[in-house]
């Protein structure tokens, strides 16, 4: 496994859940970590956790990364600290399970933006800067959804699946520069995205329908530096897209029709 000691690792969405994880494994491994999240009083607090805890250079901004112009602002504070970025995670989400209508129309776009927008463009950024130097790693956090279409999830898996795609054509053109690029599909993962009851939560992790963070994290980080273009950690990642896509479309419409019936 690559040594990354003193590598500097951006990740976005660093505060909490996966995001967290890969900021302390990364960590663990030496690298110095720059945090991009909008949870201000983390970001008071996180670096000098890491900092105290692994000996590492930590930082943190705050920045609303569903903002058109966040990509472009992260890249002008690491050019202002002289900072190269050697691993760039995009992590950062957000989700609903709503119909598409007009009172989600404002968390559809603002998904748009953080899930397409600003990772395409920071891959842009500080992807080129990867050539140039012909180092570096890019990891892009889709999302097992991206293999579904299904109601509910209308604009989150639609994003997702541009994450995959983008990332796997990105693996190619970025390869012969000598720069890695990954895209992580998890299933089910015990974290606040989800707003799950912590009751269910517990119960999923405890039968294995729901991973845990470190479990997850440690196969991407795995699958990074061997630069393999696609980790799909679980069972779940193979047999729920297929299992879904055996449902008669009859049958989803109704499930979905009831199911949307009850929130209203």
């Amino acid at each position: 496994m690559k040594d990354i000691r003193g590598y500097n690792a951006l990740v976005t969405g660093g505060t909490s859940g996966m995001g967290w994880e890969y900021c302390r494994q990364l960590a663990a491994r030496g690298c110095n970590i720059l945090m991009v999240s909008i949870q201000q009083e983390q970001l008071a607090t996180l670096p000098q956790v890491l900092t105290e805890q692994y000996g590492v250079q930590a930082w943190g901004i705050y920045m609303d990364l569903t903002r058109e112009t966040a990509a472009d602002e992260v890249w002008d504070y690491c050019q202002g600290k002289h900072l190269d970025i050697d691993i760039l995670v995009n992590n950062a989400g957000m989700f609903f399970f709503q119909e598409l209508d007009s009172a989600t129309h404002d968390k559809a776009l603002a998904m748009l933006r953080l899930h397409v927008v600003t990772p395409t463009r920071l891959v842009m950024l500080f992807g080129e800067a990867m050539k140039e130097r012909h180092k570096g790693y890019i990891v892009n956090m889709s999302s097992m959804t991206a293999q579904l279409q299904t109601p509910g999830i209308t604009v989150y898996s639609a994003t997702k699946a541009y994450l995959k795609s983008f990332s796997k054509s990105m693996y190619y053109e970025m390869a012969p520069y000598g720069v890695g690029v990954t895209t992580v599909l998890p299933g089910a993962i015990a974290t606040p995205l989800y707003r799950m009851q912590p009751r269910l939560m517990r119960m999923g992790v405890a039968v294995g329908l729901i991973r845990t963070p470190q479990w997850l994290v440690r196969r991407a980080l795995r699958g990074m530096l061997c630069r393999r273009h696609v980790v799909k950690p679980g069972a779940m990642n193979y047999y729920l897209p297929v299992l879904i896509k055996l449902l008669p479309d009859c049958l989803e419409q109704k499930i979905w029709k009831k199911f949307n019936k009850k929130e209203r």
